[in-house]
Formats: structure tokens, C-alpha cells, sequence
């Protein structure tokens, strides 16, 4: 099993990160979103931080203008997973979304290419049931931002091969990644620690503990946390926090991963964070 051709679906932050280490490694990769809009900042995004790295000399012009060449965009997903060896799935953390996702890749792809996804919480062994391969997909989840960090948890579902293990653990390599195998359990290992506790920053502000700049001065200056939780909350974006957070309620029914009522109101108000410019920090230019 040898990973030639490379697609990745969605092209978000975490999608555009991904097709842009996956195209520095050498590979072709497309790049599948159906808003045209988001392809074209997926593209400008990743041109912009290969820019960067240019400018920082950790790679040439030309090696920028290699990576560019290597990534195609289409609006299809029948169309842009055709000939994918392997199809990374990067939206929103979203169970029904995925389903449809992966029902469809199932039916497009030829029946030896491996669909993986970059959920952060959802379960691989849930996914892999809604397709006929159950073998052959399995968990890659990449941390934002995805060219710096190096962190990629792999997550086997229930039916995950040994084969396909091994094949994503050799292209996470590849990718100048450190791949960590972690178990089929809600939120996997970094969700299911680093939830509740934004979740328990967030309760210190509802509950009038401290604000939200002085709760993330504790954890940077005590805990050494190079980020705040409630800053880190705001760049992982709020929506996505509660979708993680109800994904880890429902999983376990254990009351402590219940949401905080100020996070599903601010959800609801669509302070969202750093991407809609307002959170638990102001984040307007």
C-alpha cells in the first residue's frame, strides 16, 4: 500500500494546513471545498505562510513555487478524491457532516484507498461503520497551526488494519511529524485533558473567580502555559470547543464534561473567538 496521491476535503484551517505540510513533503495533494471563496484563501493562506518561510530562509523560492505546483483545488468531492490514495477529512466537527462525507467517499474512491479524519473527538469506529471498508479508515489529528506543530494523534478505530496503521504512521513521518497512537475514546487523549480544562476556565469567569485575562495570567505564569486557556479557547474557536465538549458529555454521560452555560451563550451570541473577532478577547483590527 503506497501513498502517491493525496486529497484533502475542506479548506478551512486545519484543511489548509494540511494540504500545505502534505504538498512540502513532495506529495500532489488536492484540495476539495464547495465554496470557491474558501479555496481561493486556502490558497492565498498557504502561499502567505510559505511566503513567511521564504522570508525566515527555511526554504527557497523555489522550493515554495514546487509545494504551490503540487496542489490542485476542485468544488467537487466525486471529482477531487477520484484517484486519492488516501483522503484526509478535515470539516466541521460535525457527526452528520462526516457521515455524509465518508458515505460518499466510499462510493468514489477505488476500494483500496484509506480515508482518514482529522475529528478531534468524533469516533473513528462510528465513522468507519457508515462505509464499507471499516479496515481501511482510521483517525489523523493534526494540531493547528499544522505546519508548525508536530503533534499527529493516530487513532485506530475498532476494524483499523495493522497494514493501514503502519502505512499512516510512515506518512506522518514523512510529513516531519511525530505520530502518537492513541485508542477509539471520545476526545482521544489531547481533547479529552485539554477540554475540561478550558471548560473549568470558563466556569472560574461565569462563576466570578477571576476575569478571563487574570484566570490565563495564573496558568501562564504558574503553570507555564505559553498560551491562557481562554486565549487558547478563542484561537481554537468557542463553536468548536462546544462541539468537542458535547461530543465528550454524550460520549461518557459524565456530568463534568457538561458545558459551561457562559460558553453555550457565547456560541449562541456568535462570539466565536479569534474568527469572528470577539470572545473572551477582542480580537478586531
Amino acid at each position: 500500500m503506497n501513498i502517491k496521491q493525496v486529497a484533502v476535503v475542506g479548506g478551512g484551517t486545519m484543511g489548509n494546513g494540511i494540504a500545505h505540510v502534505v504538498a512540502m513533503a513532495g506529495f500532489p495533494v488536492t484540495l476539495i471545498d464547495i465554496k470557491a471563496e474558501v479555496l481561493e484563501k486556502a490558497l492565498a493562506t498557504i502561499s502567505k505562510n510559505l511566503g513567511r518561510m521564504v522570508s525566515k530562509e527555511k526554504i527557497t523560492q523555489q522550493q515554495m513555487d514546487e509545494t504551490l505546483g503540487r496542489i490542485k483545488t476542485s468544488d467537487s468531492l466525486e471529482k477531487g478524491a477520484l484517484n486519492a490514495d488516501l483522503v484526509i477529512e478535515a470539516v466541521n466537527e460535525n457527526f452528520e457532516l462526516k457521515k455524509k462525507i465518508f458515505q460518499t467517499l466510499d462510493k468514489v474512491t477505488p476500494a483500496d484507498t484509506i480515508l482518514a479524519s482529522n475529528t478531534s473527538s468524533i469516533s473513528i469506529t462510528k465513522l468507519a461503520a457508515v462505509t464499507g471498508r471499516a479496515d481501511k479508515v482510521i483517525g489523523m489529528h493534526f494540531f493547528n497551526p499544522v505546519p508548525v506543530m508536530k503533534l499527529v494523534e493516530i487513532i485506530r478505530g475498532l476494524d483499523t488494519s495493522d497494514e493501514v496503521y503502519n502505512v499512516i504512521e510512515k506518512l506522518s513521518k514523512d510529513l516531519g511529524k511525530v505520530p502518537v497512537p492513541v485508542n477509539d475514546f471520545p476526545g482521544f487523549v489531547s481533547n479529552r485533558v485539554l477540554m475540561p480544562m478550558i471548560n473549568e476556565a470558563i466556569f472560574c469567569v461565569h462563576e466570578g473567580v477571576a476575569t478571563a485575562e487574570h484566570v490565563d495570567e495564573v496558568m501562564k505564569l504558574g503553570m507555564a502555559h505559553p498560551m491562557g486557556p481562554l486565549r487558547l479557547a478563542d484561537f481554537i474557536g468557542l463553536d468548536v470547543c462546544l462541539d468537542i465538549l458535547n461530543v465528550l458529555y454524550e460520549g461518557f454521560r459524565d456530568p463534568k464534561y457538561r458545558p459551561c452555560p457562559l460558553l453555550v451563550k457565547m456560541v449562541d451570541a456568535g462570539k466565536l473567538g479569534d474568527k469572528t473577532g470577539q470572545g473572551f478577547y477582542n480580537h478586531q483590527k
